[in-house]
């Protein structure tokens, strides 16, 4: 007996992250990825709102093993075709400006 069978899709947004955090568990990793967006609303009394954007993915650990080695493989060709992705002339710029490695502390929305 032949069946027909159809799919629905949703795509998801496209998502721009300034940060990311993992954490674990001993069933899961949480990768949370965030987009950090300053708002200025003329109309509001309080000018300084920072927006914060959270997508979170939760996989296993095996599937975050291959994550891993997909990511790692992924990266050698890049650099492989595009030359070595190195630290952005900005950021070492700040940190001999500040006089030392930025982290996370400083709030500088950067992956490293």
């Amino acid at each position: 007996m032949k069946r027909n069978l159809s799919f629905n899709i949703k795509d998801g947004d496209a998502f721009y992250a300034h940060e990311l955090s993992i954490n674990f568990n001993p069933m899961q990793f949480i990768f949370d990825f965030k987009c950090i967006t300053p708002r200025i609303d003329v109309r509001a009394k309080e000018s300084n709102v920072i927006n914060i954007a959270h997508n979170l993915i939760m996989v296993d650990p095996y599937q975050s093993k291959q994550l891993h080695k997909i990511l790692g493989d992924a990266i050698k060709k890049y650099e492989k075709e595009f030359g070595k992705i190195e630290k952005p002339k900005q950021l070492v710029k700040a940190e001999k400006k500040k006089g030392k490695k930025i982290s996370k502390k400083d709030h500088v929305p950067y992956f490293g």
